[in-house]
This record gives structure tokens, C-alpha cells and sequence, in this order.
């Protein structure tokens, strides 16, 4: 998943910057499936996402599977949390994550 979004932002910032300098739509579609690899529809659907971006996509960090051994009942409550919130368990514990290792640090 990570490397469909990563590519999805990175061809959102490219077409942001295509818009720019190629102020013709059929240009900038013909300019993007050339540099892009990508079909004429979907270097529209680009383009057309991009001209609504206020500023460049955010490129998401690499992640990589890491396995750890949590007890039962905390494994229950990440998974109400999760659906209460709508974030993934991996969004859950990376943000719980995060905030311990800034606490952290900032006793150091």
C-alpha cells in the first residue's frame, strides 16, 4: 500500500508542477502519460486532482512490518479504538509510539 500512495503523491506533485509550466490541458495530459508512463485518463484525473492542491502531497515514509507480542486485552481495546476512530491499527500504535519516544527524549 505504501507504494501505490508514495507514487500517487509523487504524480500528484509532478502534475502540480506540469500545470505550471503547461497551461493546456491537452498539453499537460499528453506531457504526463510521455513522462509518466500513465494512461491519457488517468493523466487527467491527475491533473484535474492537482490544479485543487494548495501545495505539494506530502511523499509517505517507507514502513516496513515489525512484529511485537501485546496481551490480549490490549490487542481488544487497540481494535474498539480502531474502529471507533477509523485508523489502523498501525496508525493507533504508531502515534502511541511516537509521542512515548518525544517524551522520552525530552528527559534525556
Amino acid at each position: 500500500m505504501r507504494a501505490r500512495s508514495a507514487l500517487r503523491a509523487e504524480r500528484l506533485n509532478h502534475a502540480r508542477d506540469v500545470w505550471v509550466q503547461v497551461p493546456a490541458l491537452p498539453d499537460a495530459v499528453r506531457r504526463m502519460v510521455r513522462e509518466c508512463g500513465i494512461s491519457p485518463r488517468q493523466a487527467y484525473r491527475d491533473l484535474q486532482a492537482a490544479r485543487r492542491l494548495r501545495a505539494p502531497v506530502p511523499i509517505p515514509e517507507a514502513t516496513i512490518a515489525f512484529t511485537v507480542k501485546l496481551s490480549r486485552r490490549l490487542v481488544r481495546e487497540l481494535r474498539v479504538q480502531a474502529a471507533r476512530t477509523g485508523l489502523s491499527l498501525s496508525a493507533i500504535v504508531s502515534r502511541a509510539l511516537t509521542m512515548q519516544l518525544a517524551r522520552s527524549r525530552g528527559r534525556g
